[in-house]
């Protein structure tokens, strides 16, 4: 089909469905933050069963958008992505309902499959659709509305849990999903599909890989080593391997090895890691710390993180723009550091401290730091690809980002110490959180090296 332009009624169109609908995915990775203390309270559980309504979600968002991509080349995204959206929906009303924390964490993992179909196909569909001259612009859109959606997401939790209840800030989906499936049918084109076979073996291999090791990371430390604890690690890091052992020989892989020769994508994605490892890990510590450790009630410790929302909007776009000027590498190395520095200040949040003198400089600084990173990581790792790999390029990424959240809220309190006394331990996380940032940055600064995201041929 010709190229579509970002300004026409259909391009309007596109990006309304598809920062809704990723917007959505993207939010409930954050907005259940600050409803964790509320939901312990009533549904009960220590911090294993807090790590897992969030994890639960992440687990299965996360392993299964490289399946989600391959599934939209092959089907078309426009309809995968309707699929999606609907699954997500009625996961969404089950955590709405949900009578005691194992009922909330299955329909959370409910939910990440609902995720994982849309996601990928989100970007995908713009990618597939949009004109060459506007195909960045509209990346660049995506990319800041859902970056903002990520960050709005504890203040949105905070104020619904204030306002109404915990359980409303599942139910908020349902009128977003709504609007985006309405709009989605009516005025998003499919997209051409791709011969190929599914990757089942490597998709069941890499659930079973992250699965097994994220259990054991989450139940050990709590709850002791147990037999169970230690077979489920075991054998997830042995599907992790013969996941790798997979994608070498099947037809048509999840994630092709052959990505891999691109120096841009591998280091793009290394510091999509790094960094969203860090903004997870922290935004997850810092809304308890705010709420547990430091009084703040749930509207309060959403407010705190607004700044990070509000900087975004502003900037997001501007500096998608200065990255098709001057090329990737220099927002994503300025970026990465900006938001460690941002990130290491966050440390000063501690009992005693004012918002205005613990929490807002640091917060102030993550947020310039995201703006530099967030539009520019998902321009260039899309450019450093075929387009025939769209959406395999875009489960890889998210999953990636999706991944880095999921490990730093299971190991991040481990590591510092905030499992055991989230006042000790919260200032060594957030250093901890900083020199991933920092680490993100020095990655894109030797691993990019061309001056645009020029795409690679096949």
């Amino acid at each position: 089909m010709n190229g579509v332009r970002l300004d026409s009624a259909t391009g309007r169109s596109i990006i309304l469905a598809t920062v809704l609908g990723s917007g959505i995915a993207f939010l409930d990775g954050t907005v259940v933050n600050v409803a964790l203390p509320a939901i312990g309270r009533e549904l009960g559980g220590g911090l294993a069963t807090l790590q897992w309504v969030l994890d639960g979600y992440l687990l299965t968002l996360g392993a299964l958008l490289l399946l989600g991509g391959a599934l939209g080349d092959r089907y078309g995204h426009r309809k995968v992505f309707a699929i999606g959206l609907v699954a997500f929906t009625v996961a969404s009303c089950l955590c709405g309902f949900a009578w005691n924390g194992t009922s909330l964490v299955l329909a959370r993992l409910a939910q990440g499959v609902g995720g994982a179909l849309m996601v990928p196909g989100s970007l995908a569909i713009i990618e597939a659709t949009m004109c060459d001259e506007d195909r960045g612009r509209a990346i660049g859109r995506w990319a800041g509305l859902s970056g903002v959606s990520t960050a709005l997401g504890p203040f949105l939790g905070g104020w619904l849990v204030e306002v109404a209840s915990w359980r409303w800030v599942f139910f908020i989906n349902v009128p977003i999903a709504a609007v985006a499936l309405a709009v989605t049918l009516k005025g998003v084109p499919e997209t051409s599909t791709r011969d190929r076979r599914l990757d089942y073996p490597g998709a069941v291999a890499v659930t079973l890989g992250l699965g097994g090791t994220i259990y054991a990371l989450i139940e050990g430390p709590g709850r002791g080593w147990h037999p169970l604890t230690i077979a489920a690690g075991v054998i997830g890091v042995l599907a992790l391997v013969a996941f790798g052992l997979i994608e070498r020989s099947h037809p048509d892989p999840l994630f092709p090895p052959r990505l891999l020769r691109s120096a841009t994508f591998v280091s793009v994605n290394i510091t999509t890691l790094a960094v969203y490892a860090a903004l997870s890990g922290a935004l997850f510590l810092l809304t308890l710390q705010l709420q547990n450790t430091m009084g703040y009630s749930p509207l309060e410790a959403g407010l705190a993180t607004l700044p990070l929302t509000i900087v975004i909007l502003l900037l997001s776009s501007r500096m998608g723009a200065l990255s098709q000027k001057v090329g990737p590498r220099f927002p994503l190395t300025i970026g990465p550091v900006l938001a460690g520095v941002g990130v290491g200040l966050l440390a000063l949040a501690q009992p005693g401290a004012t918002y205005v003198t613990g929490v807002l400089p640091g917060m102030l600084v993550f947020a310039l730091g995201m703006s530099f990173t967030v539009a520019p990581l998902t321009a260039t790792v899309m450019g450093a690809v075929p387009t025939d790999f769209a959406g395999i390029a875009s489960g890889t990424n998210n999953a990636v980002s999706r991944i880095a959240g999921l490990l730093a809220v299971a190991v991040l309190p481990l590591v510092s110490g905030a499992d055991k006394s989230l006042e000790d331990g919260f200032p060594r996380a957030m250093v901890t959180s900083a020199v991933l940032c920092v680490i993100g940055g020095l990655v894109s600064f030797f691993g990019i090296r061309r001056r645009k995201t020029d795409r690679p041929d096949p």
